[in-house]
Order: structure tokens, then C-alpha cells, then sequence
């Protein structure tokens, strides 16, 4: 199956044309060239963008595929008829059909974050950043009881990442504290966590990728050798065990899988809204 050029054009960040076609994409056994092109909220852009479609489907000898997320009717039809693409319209694939189920018109609001300064929503995903990055890697223990979810693992094991997509996309307080081996020699969670133990959630790794990754910041070193990292892994994990903290392994989770699963045991309550 050839490679493709595949362009994400929105009137936003696009990065909703992206995600969504990327799920799409994943489908089919090929490495595309990704191109987002946001913030198309004018035919005079709608027209560049066409012509660079169309010069690349003209220079690889295929069309392109072009995923759009264009409110404006002009502007999504400019890209329509003038893209020599392979078009897939994703708001009117959806919105057309729920005008006809809802009986009412759609506000065809351009891009999500319209008039972010009014949005509750916003303003807690703003605040819950500001927490996780007060929070990471043990940093604080101030204002615990305010955390929705607590991360622990040894380090390296995706807690960063992880907490910082929950603040990002979910709008979780979500901290994290490294599990060091001071914590395995005295046989208990740090006395910080214990009263927040319900709030935890583990993060394990495969001690080899473990190894890998610790190489990569300290070669050669006691912290990055793949007994040490055996060693810190196993103990993590029987801690975890004997608090009875759920865990699961980072080694083949996208931070995407991690946060539904946490969301799923911590905060299930966050998968509706």
C-alpha cells in the first residue's frame, strides 16, 4: 500500500480533523506525510491551501487524503471543489444528520475553544496544569487532598506524561511521586501518601525498556543498569501489592490507554459529561 500525503485542514487548532483521522488511518498497514493546516477561517486561505494540495498530488502523482473541519460554508466548499483530494467532510458527515434528528439548526460555532475566558471547563484544565506541574515527581505534598488522582511508580515509568494529559484533556489534578529505593528498604509508601492511599494508582514498566530509557539520561550508570532497574520494578509492583493500589504496566499503553483506565478506576465519574 503506497504511502500518502494527508493533509488535516480546520477553521481551529485542527486538532480535532487530526485525532479522529488518525484513528481512521491506524486502520490501514501504511506511514503517511501529515500536514495540518489550522486556522482556515477565510476563502482566501481555503484557496492557498487548495493550490498546496493540489501542487502535492500533482508531485507524488496521488491525490492526497484531506480530512477538513471547516464550518464555513464557502470556505469548506472552496476546499471541496478546488482540493484535487480524496475530501472527507467530518462536520457534515455528522452535524447534518443530528440537524435532521434534533430539528434545530447547528450554531456552526467555529473551532472548541470559542470564547475560552467564559468556560468553566477551560478555566479547571488551566488549573488542574498548574497543579500537575506543582505536583510532579514529588515535588510538593502540600494540598494532596485536593488531588483527584495520584500517580507512583518507580522512575521513569510514564508518570510525567500521564499526569499532565489528565490535567490537559480531562482537567484531573493528577499527582505523581517517584517510588525510590529508600521507600522499598523501609517496606511502606511514603508517609506523605498513606493518608491518600485511595487516591493512588500504580505505573510499572518492563524492567529491559526501563533500562533502555535510564540509558538514555545516565549512561552507565547504578540507576540505569537492567539488575538495578529489575530490582526497583519488582519491589514497586510487590508494594503496590501489598497496599492494594491498582497498577498497570506503561511498556506497551499509549498515555491515551493509561488515562482512560485511570479515569475508569480512579474517576469514572469524568467519563461522563
Amino acid at each position: 500500500m503506497p504511502n500518502r500525503t494527508v493533509f488535516f485542514v480546520s477553521d481551529g487548532t485542527g486538532i480535532t480533523a487530526e485525532t479522529f483521522g488518525n484513528s481512521i488511518l491506524a486502520q490501514f498497514p501504511a506511514k503517511h506525510r501529515h500536514v495540518r493546516r489550522p486556522f482556515i477561517d477565510s476563502e482566501e486561505k481555503a484557496a492557498q491551501v487548495a493550490a498546496e494540495i493540489e501542487a502535492t498530488a500533482l508531485r507524488e502523482g496521488k491525490r492526497p487524503i484531506v480530512f477538513i473541519t471547516l464550518v464555513n460554508e464557502a470556505v469548506r466548499r472552496l476546499v471541496k471543489e478546488s482540493a484535487h483530494g480524496l475530501v472527507l467532510d467530518m462536520f457534515n458527515t455528522f452535524v447534518e444528520p443530528l440537524e435532521a434528528e434534533f430539528g434545530v439548526k447547528s450554531n456552526h460555532r467555529v473551532g472548541r475553544f470559542s470564547d475560552v475566558a467564559k468556560s468553566e471547563e477551560y478555566n479547571d484544565r488551566i488549573e488542574a496544569i498548574n497543579f500537575s506541574l506543582a505536583h510532579d515527581d514529588g515535588q510538593s505534598a502540600r494540598n494532596l487532598e485536593s488531588a483527584d488522582v495520584i500517580l507512583v511508580g518507580v522512575s521513569r515509568s510514564g508518570k510525567t506524561p500521564t499526569s499532565l494529559y489528565l490535567a490537559m484533556q480531562h482537567g484531573i489534578k493528577a499527582a505523581n511521586y517517584p517510588l525510590i529505593p529508600e521507600d522499598f528498604e523501609r517496606n511502606q509508601i511514603p508517609s506523605s501518601l498513606a493518608p491518600h492511599k485511595r487516591k493512588c494508582f500504580g505505573l510499572s514498566i518492563d524492567p529491559e525498556r526501563l533500562a533502555q530509557i535510564r540509558n538514555e539520561r545516565r549512561p552507565g550508570s547504578k540507576y540505569a543498569a537492567l539488575e538495578n532497574c529489575r530490582w526497583e520494578v519488582r519491589e514497586a509492583e510487590a508494594m503496590m501489592r501489598r497496599e492494594g493500589i491498582g497498577w498497570l504496566s506503561s511498556t506497551h499503553k499509549s498515555i491515551e490507554e493509561i488515562a482512560t483506565t485511570i479515569l475508569r478506576d480512579i474517576r469514572p465519574d469524568r467519563l461522563i459529561y
